[in-house]
């Protein structure tokens, strides 16, 4: 069985090789649209997306597509567009608590099977002040919220709630369950 992870991001690829698994990288090519308002169905619909974009491509392939973002006071945030958006969303999320979502998607367009899902994690940021927020800006412009848990360099959260695999981009143990339900 030819497993596919359908992203570039180093730090699912890290986590997934770390789970023993072998996979083959292919990134998604999709535009990673949603109207979705709600985190949970946002990222859900999007794991699906990239998810489906490569599977057409290679059918007989288990595919593995995932979406996270950053949920506080009420804005879905994603990736910063530039070191100007990076450091709007610290300010938002500075000193708050926040909810990061994945969405998870495995599908087989041979076998006909898919199952997603999502978890969220809560995070608690410290309260840096406007130079450390300015120094911080624009140095995980390739991550939801803009800051790195697993960058031992990154002092920003304090406190996590849930996986911490989830906070860095691919929920571990959520993936399990989901990969588990899928080989029944």
């Amino acid at each position: 069985m030819q497993l596919v992870l359908a992203s570039k991001s180093p730090r699912r690829i890290e986590l997934l090789r770390q789970l023993g698994m072998k996979f083959d990288i292919i990134p998604s090519q999709c535009a990673e649209k949603s109207t979705k308002k709600r985190p949970s169905s946002r990222v859900k619909e999007l794991a699906i997306q990239k998810a489906f974009d490569v599977a057409r491509k290679y059918p007989a392939a288990v595919v593995i597509g995932a979406d996270t973002l950053v949920y506080c006071k009420g804005e879905i945030i994603g990736k910063p567009k530039d070191k100007q958006d990076a450091l709007r969303i610290l300010r938002k999320l500075n000193g708050a608590w926040q909810s990061v979502y994945t969405g998870v998607c495995i599908i087989n367009l041979q076998t006909q099977k898919m199952v997603f899902g999502c978890d969220v994690s809560k995070c608690k940021a410290r309260k840096l002040s406007e130079g450390e927020l300015a120094h911080l800006a624009g140095k995980h412009m390739d991550k939801a919220g803009a800051y790195a848990v697993q960058d031992n360099e990154d002092p920003f959260i304090e406190k996590i709630v849930g996986s911490k695999t989830n906070v860095v981009g691919f929920p571990v143990e959520f993936f399990n369950k989901l990969f588990k339900e899928f080989l029944a």
